[in-house]
């Protein structure tokens, strides 16, 4: 059953995420795409005009649009009065899917332990790690947090690392592909925990700076600038060149329709050049593929870096807990050559799995994660809510945070199939000016530019973590901090923020708290 259930998720990814092999002009990379996929079930020109309807920015915000409740179409689930809103599986998953989901849901919450162990089917930990679960990053499903105060673990944060690369290590079939490498000493990611008798890699340090900004209608915001340092290194100093970038968890819901949005849909928004001179000017990031062995349009990640969720799933298996995977072999995780200890420690493989977590379990686990459902929108009818909605799209956050979108039509994956969905993101890269710069590339993303993060369910992240942290380090606060720090092709969005009045501020905030 479950090699059955695989390969039909392989097919429908396939279809649904659309390899990209030209990497020319967007209008014919759409059209080469959409039409190499046959058994995506076409759309016909009505369904393509009703589409294009139902997704039309609005003209009326006297009232709400039709389904802008239903964030996430037929998937949809109802908003619950505690943590655990965003663990709920997709409402319209069928009842043997459910089966699916909770033993996924299992794995993602298991504490992996060190080996060799008894537990076969749980060993294999490290020998160093950022977290012995999923779970333990992505807390209830939702956003992670920064350190708080010196008894604080940064178990939901750690820091990406890379060392430039040159021409020959870029793929040669994606063009303007910025190669880079891992750090000779450290690996891909910086690792702050470590079985017995194995140094950590490093403890996290961050120092702020608070920095005053002006409001008009004599309101002052004050916002906080990190420093980060990787201290108390365990393992060497890092390569002169090393390039360090902060990541907290992201939330996880609604990934397999984000998954599911065709990519023609995305690219109709790209305008790498500014032709229309709006001063907005979203590129897709294309990446490798392990999972296809090709190019594909990465999704997931703060820069777009991961074209699926199977894929981005094993990486942080490998790199967050040191567990192999079919795409990820090897049992020493993120270990590299300078850490010889590391790579001869016991490990998980070997046994009847074949890897420390095998196919059907990552099968499983990337089920899991596609169909955590997205909560219902709040107070949509709200007169300050769709005030708030007004000036989203005037002040220009609608040109990045694209509302709405229908997903493919696929036969393989009827829960995901032609939804009208509403998550608030165009998944491409824009550059966010100087001081959110990690001047860290990633495939095509420069050290300036992320991935527009989708929205829904922004609202519910102090219901769910517990705090309001949020962007790629958790540096902002609340929403307007978040907003307040936007710069580059955000610059003109963010100014108007600025210096609209105190009512209409207030009600933006609102309508994203409503999302």
């Amino acid at each position: 059953m479950r090699n059955s259930t695989h390969q039909q998720w392989t097919k429908a990814t396939k279809f649904a995420l659309v390899s990209v092999a030209a990497l020319s002009a967007t209008s014919s990379l759409a059209t080469e795409l959409r039409d190499s996929h046959l058994n995506i079930l076409p759309r016909t020109n009505q369904e393509r005009t009703r589409i294009d309807a139902v997704t039309a920015a609005p003209e009326d915000f006297n009232a709400p649009q039709r389904f802008e409740d239903l964030s996430a179409g037929a998937a949809t689930v109802r908003v619950r009065n505690d943590a655990d809103t965003f663990s709920q599986p997709s409402a319209n998953i069928s009842f043997e899917q459910e089966l699916d989901f909770k033993v996924g849901n299992g794995l993602f919450k298991k504490i992996w332990v060190s080996s060799p162990s008894s537990t076969l089917a749980s060993d294999g930990l490290g020998p160093l790690y950022n977290a012995r679960s999923c779970q333990r990053c992505h807390i209830k499903d939702g956003r992670g947090h920064t350190p708080n105060g010196q008894d604080d673990s940064a178990v939901s944060m750690f820091l990406r690392v890379s060392i430039p690369g040159t021409p020959e290590d870029a793929p040669a079939e994606i063009k303007d592909y910025i190669a880079t490498l891992p750090d000779p000493n450290y690996g891909g990611q910086m690792q702050d925990f470590a079985l017995a008798g194995h140094p950590a890699e490093y403890r996290l340090d961050i120092t702020y700076e608070e920095i005053s900004v002006e409001l008009s209608g004599g309101e002052t915001a004050s916002l906080r600038r990190p420093t980060y340092k990787a201290a108390d290194l365990g393992y060497g100093p890092l390569h002169p060149d090393a390039m360090l970038s902060p990541r907290v968890a992201p939330q996880m819901i609604g990934l397999g329709l984000l998954e599911s949005i065709p990519v023609e849909d995305l690219l109709t928004k790209a305008d790498p050049d500014d032709e229309d001179g709006d001063g907005i000017s979203g590129r897709p990031n294309i990446v490798w593929s392990k999972e296809f062995g090709e190019p594909m349009i990465g999704r997931f990640g703060y820069k777009a870096g991961m074209p699926t969720v199977m894929e981005q799933s094993s990486a942080a298996f490998a790199g967050d807990i040191g567990i192999s995977s079919p795409l990820y072999p090897a049992p020493y995780g993120d270990c590299t050559e300078a850490q010889i200890n590391c790579i001869e420690a016991p490990h998980g493989d070997n046994d009847v799995r074949g890897f420390e977590i095998d196919e059907v379990g990552m099968d499983l686990v990337a089920f899991y994660s596609r169909n955590l459902g997205v909560p219902a929108r709040r107070n949509t009818e709200d007169p300050t809510v769709l005030r708030g909605k007004e000036v989203f799209h005037t002040s220009g956050c609608a040109s990045c945070h694209t509302p709405a979108y229908v997903t493919h039509r696929m036969p393989d994956r009827p829960e995901h199939s032609f939804q009208l969905i509403w998550p608030y993101t165009d998944l491409l890269l824009h550059d966010m000016g100087e001081d959110l710069a990690d001047n860290r590339p990633e495939a095509r993303a420069t050290g300036r530019e992320w991935r527009t993060p989708p929205l829904w369910g922004i609202g519910l992240t102090q219901r769910v973590s517990g705090h309001t942290q949020f962007l790629h380090d958790g540096r902002a606060r609340n929403l307007l901090e978040a907003i307040l720090w936007h710069g580059g092709e955000a610059q003109t969005a963010r100014d108007t923020l600025v210096s609209m009045s105190i009512t209409d501020r207030d009600a933006l905030i609102r309508f994203l708290e409503s999302l």
